[in-house]
């Protein structure tokens, strides 16, 4: 959530950055509604002020015999008209948290300018496109023939967008989990974290998935209590990470947290009608192994570039070409302030696509969540949170899939997974 104090300081920096993520008018509306609410302000105090003084003369006035009807009639409209003005205040403070709860993080300066992905910008590449003596298959096919995805069973079941792995398909799902929270726990800065993948609605407001974007999400109903306030599937492990430091005042010796989870991941993908149908780039529910670091603000801008390091590291133990993208403000995530995407190469598709997103959402997040930490001087602000992919671990598969697949239909296992697959070398050998 944005700051209004920074909106009242600073509001033609405010418009400009929001109108880079194509969202105009909003400044001017909350600048009205705070205007008129500090005005309000004003005149509540005053005829509190007033009734305090009064208050204090009419027990004299009484004491003396004097005449107090005229006083009490006014303490009569001076509450009255504070209660109106305190409603009215409530209802200004109401409509201006909304705003804010549905208005998207401004960029930073360095991100850059445009309203889409054709505006992102390539920041540097690793490793080169492997030069196939055959025609590369997607990873559909390659899975389909090795016995170890099965799209049909799936849809049987449950419906489309949906994917069984079977045998080694298992197997290497499993092993592409482990070796990265190995990676990001054992040679990295991270606690492992198991979290719960469902939350209240509390904690998807803090991370910003609610009010906004509620039709991208699953949510359940407790049984046999219809009373129970509705809990939501995380749609990535951020929110449970994230959250974890919701309404929490953190002392200087506990920062940073740099925290990892596995967990499925349930998206509805509400608007993406019609892409990526078939194949498992796009799915209702997918494995993801994330990373959240919890700083404070100056430290939040290396840790966004040292995580986007530990989302590479995987690709390059794993020998995945990719490259890193720097986003333009209008394709960045609602909460972020800048954000770099690993886009991994898939020969199946000649294209490269994302597969991690590392994003600093500055105190966006925080002040929704009001998670705070205590400074030197001793007084609190609010933390920094940044969250990145590390890496989605369905995608990672197809990448595994599409670039070490072999002319006669089997796959090699890059060295860095073998120890996970018992020093299995090749699929479907």
């Amino acid at each position: 959530m944005l700051d209004i104090k920074r909106i009242r300081t600073n509001p033609e920096e405010m418009k400009a950055g929001l109108a880079s993520r194509g969202v105009t008018g909003v400044v001017e509306k909350l600048l009205a509604l705070d205007e008129k609410r500090r005005e309000l302000i004003v005149k509540t105090e005053s005829l509190k002020a007033r009734r305090n003084e009064v208050s204090k003369k009419i027990p004299a006035m009484k004491k003396a015999g004097e005449d107090t009807a005229a006083l009490m009639e006014e303490m009569k409209r001076v509450s009255e008209e504070t209660k109106r003005i305190d409603a009215e205040l409530a209802a200004i403070d109401d409509e201006i948290t909304a705003i804010l709860l549905g208005t998207p993080n401004v960029p930073l300066p360095d991100v850059p300018v445009g309203e889409s992905e054709r505006d992102n910008k390539e920041v540097r590449r690793w490793g080169e496109p492997r030069q196939f003596d055959f025609e590369p298959k997607a990873h559909w096919d390659i899975g389909t023939m090795l016995g170890i995805l099965d799209f049909e069973t799936a849809a049987r079941v449950t419906g489309a967008r949906f994917v069984f792995y079977k045998g080694l398909g298992s197997r290497l799902e499993r092993a592409l989990i482990s070796f990265m929270l190995d990676l990001h726990t054992l040679e990295g800065p991270y606690t492992e974290v198991f979290p719960p993948y469902m939350v209240s609605r509390a904690s998807m407001v803090g991370t910003g998935q609610l009010p906004k974007f509620k039709d991208d999400m699953f949510w359940v109903s407790r049984g046999g209590d219809e009373t129970q306030a509705e809990q939501y599937l995380i749609s990535t492990s951020e929110i449970p990470l994230t959250n974890s430091v919701r309404e929490r005042i953190l002392e200087p010796g506990q920062l940073p947290l740099r925290l990892t989870a596995h967990s499925p991941c349930f998206r509805s993908e509400a608007g993406s009608a019609g892409r990526d149908t078939r194949g498992m780039i796009r799915q209702h529910q997918f494995d993801k192994v994330e990373m959240v670091q919890i700083t404070t603000p100056e430290a939040s801008y290396a840790a966004l570039e040292a995580m986007v390091a530990h989302a590479e590291a995987v690709l390059q133990r794993l020998e995945l070409p990719y490259r890193v993208m720097a986003l333009a403000a209008g394709d960045m995530g609602f909460a972020s302030a800048k954000t770099c995407d690993l886009e991994v190469w898939l020969p199946g598709q000649g294209a490269y696509r994302e597969i991690s997103s590392c994003s600093n959402c500055e105190a966006f997040q925080a002040r929704r969540m009001q998670a705070r930490w205590r400074n030197a001087a001793g007084k609190t602000e609010f933390v920094h949170t940044l969250n990145g992919s590390g890496v989605a671990v369905g995608r990672a598969l197809v990448a595994v899939l599409e670039n070490h697949q072999q002319a006669d239909g089997s796959v090699r296992v890059p060295a860095a997974l073998r120890p996970y697959l018992g020093g299995l070398d090749v699929l479907g050998a």
